[in-house]
This record gives C-alpha cells, structure tokens and sequence, in this order.
C-alpha cells in the first residue's frame, strides 16, 4: 500500500502546518502554495474530494501586527493575531485554487463545534455538501475566540476530527519532518524511519519528541500520534510526510497509520473526543469485561470524578489508565451512590428501578 492516499481514496484531508505555509519573515510561500493547489487540481479531475486543513493565520496575522514571539506571547495576541491573519489566508488559498479552476470555501471551527453531538452532525452535513458540489473547503480553528482551556490546541488532532465528520478514508499530515522516526533524526544520524504503524501502542508512543520543529507551529510528533490513534480507530488511514518539496502530494516518503476496522458513526466520534464531563474508576474484574465487549455495570465501578449528567461523556479508568469512553446512563451524584453494588441493591439506595447498567456497551467504546 503506497505511503499516501491516492485517488482510489474517495476523500482525502490534507494539513498543512505552519512551518510549511509561512516563511520566517513571516509571508506566504506563494509558489510551493501554487504547488500544492496544483496536486489538489490533479486529485480533484482524478474524481478524488479534498479539504485542506491550513495552519498559518496566527503566523500572518503577528507579521502584519508586528506582534512579538510569533503572536503566541499571550492568549490576547494569539487571538488578534488569528482574527487579523485569518481573512489573509482565506485570500491566498482562494486565489491559489481560483487559479487552478477549483472554489474554496472557508470553515472555522471550534472544538465544541465537534465536541457536541448536534453541532458535529451541522459541520459533517455542511463538509460532504461542500465536497460532493467539487468545492475545496479550507478549515482551521477558530483561534480568535477560542480559550486556553477549550480549544484543539493544533490542526494534526483538528484534521483527524475532519476526517471522521467528512467520511474521509485517507488524512495527510504534511509538516517538516520526513515522518516517525525511531529516534531523534537531528541528534541521531542512524534513526530510522518508520514507514508503517500497524498499531499505536506504548512502544510507538516512546519515539514522540514534544515541541514543533519549525517553533512556528503549536504541534510536534506527539499531537501528530493523537491525531494518528483518532483517525485509525475511526477506520480512515493517516500519513505523516514532509512537505517541503515542489508537489508533495505526489511524494512516496512518510509513515502510513493503517486504518483498524471502522467503528461505527456515533462510537467513532466519541472515541475520538478530546473532552469528557468526567470519570468512572474501574476494578479489574470490570476492565476485562469491558475488554471482552461487556457494559460497565456499578458492581465494577470503584470511584467517580467530576460532575456529569445522564448522558454525558465519561472516561472509565482502571489504575489510572484510559480503558474506554461512553454516555453515562446516571449523573455523577447517583452513580456516585452505586458504587461497588450490584443491581438487586440499587432500587432501594436510590428509590427507583436502576437501569441496566453505568455505561451502556451500545453507548461504550474501548480507547
């Protein structure tokens, strides 16, 4: 299987970072952009659909403020910064594609636009309209009003969620790295490349360094990895690959994520959500029945953190460690006076007939 998606993928997104986009001083790298709009024209008269995922609005928007530290000082300058670049690289992917015969189309998102059931739903419908009338959507966040503490933090996690709201079966991460290496390429001149990940696991883990390489972007090998595990456990093939040539999209150089059997729509999106309302810890009996496919019933279930409503998203932990994610069928408050019961118990603590279970196994996916 080739390292990138070819256009036997139906849709493909592709990021492009930072590092890539905007030179030093702080302008647009027009012609590699030229070039990049052109491998995008080629997919599209193949019959393939593609949406962009662009970095690059805080980095332009600080050039053109005169903003220190690339405009990432302060929470305030990141998001004049945005609100200011933003309209900026709008333009320039318009006019690139424009040139090649292909409309864009501009997407800003937030993470609770697909943190939240409904509104992902509004944003899936609204990417496959786009895709399916031959536009090219250009999406990034909304970085003018997002928080510190509510945000996607970088576009390699943000493209992964793409991925999943747009159906895709292939995402491209193009950055300045070759790929995962199995150790640091800078200071290790024998690493190796990894050309394919069958699975994400402690081990690949370990070979994640932190921090961009170009310090113009907010991701590194880390965020790239996260972005890996959602869209791989959402069945959608990813590829990291360097973008610094001419037509990188037509390059053969990278580490492929192989897609696991695609969970279905609603396990996938919650498998791949960045937040949860709160968390359940689990003993060790219920960590291997929900291993083996089983609800997690309140006999397993050893301590609660958080407030949550019936409903919400919960994290379910067994000796600290993420085991898997679901909808709780009870608030924080009554589970909370479940614990550790089992079933012919729970009517007369809480004076009602208990459900059948914490987390329902339908609403329930392994992480």
């Amino acid at each position: 299987m080739p390292h990138f998606p070819s256009s036997n993928c139906p849709r493909l997104i592709v990021k492009i970072g930072s590092a890539l986009l905007v030179a030093s001083d702080g302008g647009v790298r027009r012609a590699w952009l030229a070039g990049i709009a052109a491998d995008i024209a080629e997919r599209c008269r193949a019959g393939q659909q593609v949406a962009v995922v662009s970095s690059g609005a805080i980095a332009l928007g600080a050039r053109r403020l005169g903003l220190a530290k690339g405009g990432r000082a302060s929470l305030e300058d990141a998001q004049a910064a945005a609100a200011t670049g933003q309209i900026a690289l709008s333009q320039v992917w318009a006019d690139v594609l424009g040139a090649q015969g292909l409309t864009a189309a501009q997407m800003l998102v937030t993470l609770d636009d697909l943190e939240d059931r409904r509104r992902y739903l509004n944003a899936s419908a609204t990417l496959d309209r786009l895709l399916s009338l031959g536009v090219v959507p250009v999406i990034n966040e909304n970085d003018s009003v997002a928080t510190a503490e509510i945000r996607f933090g970088d576009n390699d996690r943000l493209a992964a969620r793409v991925g999943q709201a747009a159906g895709a079966a292939g995402v491209l991460l193009l950055s300045d790295v070759d790929g995962l290496f199995d150790a640091d390429p800078n200071s290790r001149p024998d690493a190796r490349l990894i050309e394919r990940v069958e699975a994400i696991d402690d081990h690949i883990l370990s070979f994640a360094g932190s921090g961009s390489g170009s310090g113009m972007g907010s991701g590194g090998m880390r965020s790239k990895l996260e972005a890996a595990r959602i869209a791989t456990s959402a069945g959608i093939a990813l590829t990291i690959a360097n973008g610094r040539t001419e037509r990188p999209l037509g390059s053969d150089r990278g580490t492929l994520f192989v897609a696991r059997p695609g969970a279905s729509p609603r396990k996938a999106w919650l498998a791949g959500r960045l937040t949860a309302r709160g968390r359940i810890a689990v003993d060790a009996g219920a960590a291997r029945a929900l291993k083996a496919g089983s609800s997690l019933l309140a006999a397993g279930a050893v301590a609660i953190d958080g407030r949550f409503e019936r409903g919400d998203v919960v994290d379910i932990l067994h000796e600290g460690q993420p085991v898997a994610r679901g909808l709780s069928e009870y608030d924080s408050a009554d589970a909370a006076r479940i614990l550790r019961t089992k079933s012919d118990a729970q009517a007369e603590i809480l004076g009602y007939a208990p459900r059948s279970a914490l987390v329902h196994r339908d609403h329930l996916v392994l992480i």
